[in-house]
């Protein structure tokens, strides 16, 4: 009888390790995949107020404190904007001093700690930017989803579509450029936003399922005037975008698409965050396994909307090197494959979804040139 218990007994140890395995895979995926939508995304440290002045503000240095360009900065009650870091002033070894836009809400007083964050705006785009909007619903798959309407004289809409760790505030960053050239602008909250239905499991999926969401914002534009879209995506919103322009009904519609830092490759990514969140490397395996039993994510349905092959629009693509969330390789080997047709911006010293904010000026010029022969 001895060898049989034995046996029972390490058969039971096995399963009970197997067991605590596939929970803990399934804890380490929840834990990436039902991020709060404007939370900031983890790895980038927190930073302290040291110091304020008239247009300036002093903060500890790092390799996020010191990066170029212009950021908001969100902590506890707390929302403002930086903008370059002013060299000339005298500072500390370890601190830093960047130049004070504004603060829209809260007090940073010394002590503060704060995130880097490239959505800049707090609000609609009325509050933020004084530009004239409405507050519209778009019927979606789910329940209706709300969204910003801000109008231009164009029979070419630009839908565009937040990503990982922001809100639709973050493309107001864009909404003044926009409206200049005259576009209107569909402002798009997706399920699991705030005032969007729930996910049925609660979870992301990456841009799996969220872009048919973007569907049905196409949908409405064309059935409220426009002759034509162009999708301006995000990190996952990237994906969405994709997604839409493969499998869309209406994607003869979609004359154009702008990719800033598109998630190309889901399980690269799934594992950065996880990472980023302090998940042990043993379990990142466990954890893009479980996010494709709980989700449904596929890699072949991102590998087949994101084939250069299939592509048929004029593509324009924001990305670099220095994004540690979603891989940048993918975006350059997708973009050598179709020189014709896909246009790579390489933007460096820039994190996730920041491209625009290293260099607004240059951004928009960009962008500009892309989108005049599709107006």
């Amino acid at each position: 009888m001895r060898p049989v218990t034995a046996t029972a007994a390490a058969v039971t140890t096995l399963l009970g390790v197997g067991a605590a395995a596939v929970a803990a895979g399934r804890y380490a995926s929840d834990t990436v995949l039902k991020a709060q939508p404007g939370r900031p995304l983890p790895g980038d440290p927190r930073l302290t107020v040291h110091a304020t002045a008239p247009g300036r503000l002093t903060l500890t240095r790092s390799l996020a404190s010191l990066r170029p360009g212009t950021y908001g900065l969100l902590g506890s009650g707390v929302h403002a904007v930086v903008g370059p870091v002013l060299d000339d002033i005298p500072h500390t070894a370890d601190t830093v001093v960047r130049r004070l836009e504004y603060v829209s809400h809260g007090d940073l007083a010394p002590g503060t700690r704060l995130r880097l964050t490239p959505q800049l705006h707090s609000g609609d785009p009325a509050v933020a930017l004084g530009l004239e909007h409405g507050d519209v619903d778009v019927p979606g798959e789910l329940g209706t989803l709300p969204a910003w309407f801000v109008p231009g004289a164009r029979d070419t809409w630009v839908i565009t579509v937040h990503g990982l760790g922001t809100t639709r505030e973050h493309p107001m960053n864009l909404m003044r450029f926009l409206s200049a050239q005259q576009f209107p602008v569909l402002n798009l909250a997706y399920r699991g936003d705030l005032g969007a239905p729930r996910s049925p499991d609660g979870l992301g999926h990456l841009g799996d399922s969220e872009w048919r969401d973007l569907d049905a914002a196409i949908r409405y534009a064309v059935r409220y005037g426009a002759e034509r879209v162009v999708l301006h995506g995000w990190s996952t919103g990237a994906s969405m975008a994709l997604h839409a322009a493969a499998a869309s009904p209406l994607r003869d519609r979609i004359s154009g698409l702008v990719l800033d830092s598109p998630v190309l490759d889901w399980e690269t990514t799934l594992r950065n965050l996880a990472t980023a969140h302090s998940i042990p490397r043993l379990l990142l395996p466990l954890a893009v396994r479980a996010a494709e039993g709980s989700t449904g994510l596929h890699g072949d349905r991102l590998l087949e909307a994101a084939d250069p092959n299939a592509l048929r629009v004029p593509t324009l693509i924001f990305h670099g090197p220095d994004d540690t969330v979603a891989p940048w390789r993918p975006s350059r080997e997708l973009a050598r494959r179709r020189p014709e047709l896909i246009t790579l911006h390489t933007v460096r010293f820039a994190p996730h979804a920041a491209m625009w904010n290293v260099d607004p000026a240059g951004y928009e010029e960009i962008l500009r040139r892309f989108l005049t022969p599709l107006m």
